[in-house]
This record gives C-alpha cells, sequence and structure tokens, in this order.
C-alpha cells in the first residue's frame, strides 16, 4: 500500500465521517425545531424566538 491510497482511505474515511454527521445533525434540528420556524421568510423571526435571556441580547443595559 503506497501513501496514495493511504490518503484515498483516509479521505473517504472522512467523507463518510463528514456525511454522518451532517445527518445526525439534519435529524436534531428536525426535532428541535418547528417546520413553520424553519422555513420561514421573515428576517430576525429565529433571533427573536431563540432569546433565552433577552437582556443579553446584543446591548449593554
Amino acid at each position: 500500500m503506497n501513501s496514495f491510497q493511504l490518503l484515498e482511505y483516509a479521505a473517504w474515511a472522512l467523507s463518510a465521517i463528514l456525511g454522518l454527521w451532517m445527518l445526525i445533525d439534519m435529524i436534531r434540528i428536525d426535532r428541535t425545531y418547528d417546520e413553520e420556524l424553519l422555513t420561514s421568510s421573515k428576517e430576525g423571526e429565529i433571533d427573536d424566538t431563540l432569546v433565552i435571556d433577552p437582556p443579553h441580547q446584543g446591548g449593554h443595559q
């Protein structure tokens, strides 16, 4: 096995890991957020919905 074959296997492994990570993230996001929220085209709607601590939304008091 030469170094190019080793690099090819490493690239395929990295590709499989990234694909699996994207699939898991897609499932997690789909379960966490409502479809209407994810497909909304209203600017700032997601940011306003996800605010956990309103005083720390971006400004100082």
